[in-house]
């Protein structure tokens, strides 16, 4: 039987209440757990599609601020949420970006993920790439202070990530939210420029 994506406890819930996936219950925790949002905050979050992660955020920031969604995919429009299609690397991309945000963000907030191909020594190095592409990203556009948070996977080069990280950041923590699958090596970087 092919899975519909709604399948387990967390997924069902999002449905129910209206979030676009289950990811944002990683985020709510983290949120919970390292206070990552304040009420007029600029948020950028990379990766965004389908937008879960850009809802919650959202509703922590209230309507003085503002959050900005980049993904490669196109993604349906959500509420105040700009949404810009293109790819992060790309110049037009981080023009655009910075003349919506018109100021250095408070959090940049990166669920990227590859596209699985099963090989898991290459899904891990394409992994830490995109991350290595938020955390340069969020160093160029984060006020002293703001917040970093990045989805990583265990493995090759994750030590050596974590090193680059915390040269660049002030403070870094590694959390693992319980609605990350058990089977997964997923865990999330929370830190602070």
């Amino acid at each position: 039987m092919k899975s519909n994506g709604w399948t387990d406890h967390w997924a069902r819930r999002a449905k129910s209440e209206g979030w676009r996936s289950r990811a944002v219950y990683k985020l709510e925790e983290l949120d919970r757990r390292s206070r990552l949002f304040r009420p007029g905050d600029r948020v950028v979050d990379l990766g965004a599609a389908p937008g879960s992660w850009s809802q919650y955020a959202e509703r922590r920031i209230g309507p003085k601020g503002q959050v900005v969604a980049v993904d490669i995919e196109p993604m349906e429009s959500l509420g105040n949420i700009v949404v810009l299609q293109g790819d992060i690397t790309a110049e037009q991309t981080l023009s655009r970006l910075d003349e919506v945000l018109q100021g250095p963000a408070d959090a940049v907030i990166s669920d990227l993920a590859p596209r699985l191909s099963g090989n898991r020594d290459r899904d891990q190095a394409v992994s830490l790439e995109l991350a290595e592409i938020a955390l340069v990203t969020a160093l160029a556009l984060l006020r002293p202070g703001g917040v970093f948070v990045t989805k990583l996977f265990q493995g090759s080069g994750f030590e050596e990530f974590l090193a680059e990280a915390r040269a660049g950041l002030e403070k870094v923590q590694l959390r693992t939210p319980a609605a990350s699958r058990k089977a997964s090596r997923e865990t999330y970087l929370v830190g602070r420029a």
